[in-house]
C-alpha cells in the first residue's frame, strides 16, 4: 500500500495550517475544533515547520511558557520530515518510528498534498488486513468472490 491510498481513506480531507506569528494558543484552539493532534506551519504556501501536541507538552508547557503568549515560529519543529505519495506505507512506519514522529506531511513532485498520521496508517493496515482476510475465508469456504 501507498501514501496516496492511505490519502484517500482520509475521513478528512483538507490541510490545516497556521502561520508562525500565530500564537500557541490559537494553533492549540484550532487543534482541538479539528481533532487533530498536529499542524503544519505555512510561509507563502511553503512548508515551514509542524505544531504538534508534543512540541507544546515539552516546549510550551514544561518550560512555563505561557500559550496565549508564545509565537508558534518559537516552539514548532522546523525540520519537518516529509514523504511523497508513491512512497510505501512501511517506509512511512520506519521512518516515524526511527524519528518518534506522529505525522508526516505528504508531497507530490515538491507539493504539499496532505498529511498522514500514525492513526491514518494502522487504520489503513486494518482496512487491508480485513480485506485479506475475507479473501482467504471465500477461497477456503469455496466462494470466492461472495
Amino acid at each position: 500500500m501507498q501514501v496516496y491510498q492511505v490519502l484517500a481513506n482520509k475521513s478528512i480531507d483538507a490541510i490545516f495550517s497556521i502561520t508562525k506569528e500565530t500564537t500557541v494558543f490559537h494553533a492549540l484552539e484550532l487543534m482541538a475544533e479539528k481533532n487533530i493532534g498536529a499542524v503544519l506551519v505555512l510561509e507563502d504556501g511553503e512548508l515551514i515547520g509542524i505544531f504538534s501536541e508534543r512540541d507544546y507538552a515539552r516546549k510550551v508547557i514544561l518550560l512555563g511558557r505561557a500559550s496565549r503568549d508564545t509565537l508558534v515560529q518559537e516552539v514548532m519543529t522546523s525540520r519537518v520530515i516529509t514523504v511523497e505519495t508513491d512512497q510505501k506505507i512501511e517506509d512511512c512506519m520506519q521512518i516515524m518510528s526511527d524519528k518518534h514522529i506522529r505525522h508526516l506531511p505528504v508531497n507530490r513532485k515538491g507539493e504539499l498534498v496532505g498529511i498522514i498520521s500514525i492513526n491514518d496508517i494502522v487504520s489503513a493496515i486494518i482496512r487491508e488486513q480485513k480485506a485479506h482476510i475475507k479473501t482467504l475465508e471465500g477461497y477456503i469456504s469455496g466462494t470466492p468472490y461472495a
